[in-house]
């Protein structure tokens, strides 16, 4: 195994995830610093701030340019920051000193550090977005498909009432457009240029930082600043806790999914899973427990991030390379539990049969909550849940619940509608037809 799962050639197409993963290599990373570059010089050299000729010759270097990883891995080593031994190398793989001057010029290396992270930061956004919204329409399907297939719910890991498959699959679409509206709110914080200077000042940009700033932002297709936030990382530590909310709502899918297929009789089927290297009738469901350890990782990883907002002054070294150190797998773990719960919702097959079999097996106990509030129509409510309580202590295969109160109960109900799971469904159904409308629930 690697260091990590994440960059391991074994473990990456179970851990990590390729799309993703590609943005924080290391040749992506140089080749946002460099575009970074490219921008900073173009918007000097429109300002008369450095010479055009120089500019333009920066600015197609920038495009042009292959710098070799390995080679600033010294640099990097002995600044604790890429940003000198990149500079460094680019200026002289430029070979013409006369224009190379001009790079860089008035910036500092946080300023191209975390905005080459941002340029790749929007981009996984919009791969994670593109990825919710689909996983979103294929969860509106299947809860509306099986709107009516009723199943018994579970309150505390027992079983509770009736609900149904379709209003499950209901509760696992929920959060997802909550998601994606954080995210909308939240990327304007995140897609921010940094270009604030050697302390947050800009003072080596000189009266025309603010028209830098909103230039080389334009050229990048970012945000300008409205304060400095080489100091202050909430944006950073925000995308990790949405990062961490995402996961966690694909970890809530998965844990119901290895609830459903551990039950007796199975009340789903998963159209793959993993075999045994001993035990021939097993298929282990890799997907599921696999987004569970995702989400897990991502929870501990995002409160990790949560100390990079305890910066010191100006600039915290340590604190910077806190992000580093989580920010690339958080991300690369929320895309595969993704990818998984897509692929493994795409698989999931209800049984009706076991579910209704799920609900026999109770032997009318399940239906206690309707029966007593039936019962309270004619008697005081307390009396009422004493009766039906005591009523379930000797309910079981020789004699259900409903046999048991049709003979002792002092009143004449209908037993065929509070025995029916289909009509004690209460909203099941409405829920599981809500997000096909658009909406987290039947009320308008």
């Amino acid at each position: 195994m690697s260091f990590t799962p994440f960059d391991s050639p074994l473990y990456r197409e179970l851990i990590s995830d390729t799309e993703l993963a590609v943005l924080f290599s290391d040749a992506a990373e140089i080749r946002a610093m460099l575009l970074f570059e490219g921008a900073l010089a173009d918007a000097q050299g429109e300002l008369g701030i450095i010479p055009l000729e120089s500019a333009l010759f920066i600015s197609r270097s920038a495009r042009e340019v292959q710098l070799d990883p390995s080679a600033l891995a010294k640099g990097l080593a002995a600044a604790g920051v890429a940003g000198p031994a990149l500079v460094a190398a680019f200026r002289a793989e430029m070979k013409a000193p006369e224009h190379a001057q001009w790079a860089h010029h008035g910036a500092s290396s946080q300023d191209l550090v975390d905005t080459g992270l941002v340029i790749r930061l929007r981009r996984a956004a919009d791969i994670l977005q593109q990825r919710i919204e689909v996983l979103a329409e294929t969860l509106g399907a299947q809860a509306t498909q099986h709107a009516h297939v009723v199943m018994a719910a579970r309150t505390r890991h027992q079983i509770a009432t009736p609900t149904t498959f379709g209003a499950r699959v209901a509760t696992w679409h929920a959060p997802l457009p909550r998601h994606l509206q954080r995210l909308s709110q939240l990327r304007p914080r995140v897609e921010v240029v940094s270009l604030a200077g050697a302390s947050g000042t800009a003072a080596a940009f000189g009266p025309q930082a603010a028209k830098v700033e909103a230039r080389v932002a334009g050229a990048l297709g970012l945000a300008a600043s409205r304060h400095p936030w080489n100091a202050t990382r909430d944006g950073l530590a925000e995308f990790a806790g949405w990062l961490a909310l995402v996961s966690g709502s694909m970890g809530k899918i998965a844990t119901d999914v290895l609830q459903l297929i551990q039950a007796q009789p199975p009340q789903i089927g998963l159209s793959s899973g993993g075999g045994s290297s001993t035990m021939p009738h097993k298929a282990n469901p890799v997907a599921a427990e696999t987004i569970v350890a995702l989400a897990r990782h991502v929870a501990t990883l995002s409160s990790s991030l949560m100390h990079s907002q305890l910066t010191e002054s100006d600039r915290d070294g340590a604190a910077w390379a806190q992000e580093w150190l989580c920010l690339p797998q958080v991300i690369c773990a929320t895309g595969a539990a993704l990818r998984h719960t897509q692929q493994m919702i795409e698989g999931i097959v209800p049984d009706a049969d076991a579910m209704r079999a799920t609900i026999e097996a109770t032997h009318g106990t399940m239906f206690a909550e309707p029966v007593t509030f039936a019962l309270a129509e004619h008697m005081p409510r307390p009396e009422a849940a004493a009766l039906v309580k005591e009523a379930c202590t000797r309910a079981g295969p020789d004699r259900s619940l409903r046999t048991i109160l049709e003979a002792e109960s002092p009143v004449v109900l209908d037993w065929d509608a509070l025995f029916d799971p289909v009509a004690q469904c209460g909203r099941a159904v409405a829920l599981a037809r809500a997000p096909a409308k658009g909406g987290d629930d039947d009320r308008e």
